[in-house]
């Protein structure tokens, strides 16, 4: 399946805000911590703890919110698919970060070890 240019579209408007307290909720039902997530959202886009919180605040977008990331070298490593798409056939760069985030929370909450999630090679 492939994104269409209105779901690219909507992915762009997305708040981080809005999405953030379902990444919290996805991995402490499964017996994860808030701070694992925030050490898988580091690993992604550089963002520390303070930072995801001032973004947070700032209530951007996920089109601002990869703008201002540093992505990782090794993002290009998370294959498989999330939510119905394959993340190495997504052609939009902002909808493949999202789901790049989205596939590592995903891991996260179904128990892999930090080592296969953060790979680093």
């Amino acid at each position: 399946m492939k994104p269409t240019a209105e779901h690219n579209e909507k992915i762009a408007k997305l708040t981080f805000a809005s999405v953030y307290p379902h990444y919290i909720n996805k991995v402490e039902k499964k017996g994860r911590t808030k701070k694992e997530l925030h050490q898988v959202i580091e690993w992604l886009t550089s963002f520390d703890e303070k930072k995801i919180k001032e973004l947070i605040d700032k209530n951007v977008t996920f089109q601002t919110f990869f703008e201002k990331a540093k992505l990782n070298k090794n993002a290009e490593l998370i294959k498989g698919t999330i939510c119905g798409y394959r993340i190495e056939e997504i052609d939009n760069p902002l909808t493949k970060q999202v789901r790049y985030l989205d596939k590592l929370v995903d891991e996260l909450a179904k128990g892999k070890t930090m080592e296969k999630i953060l790979r680093n090679g």
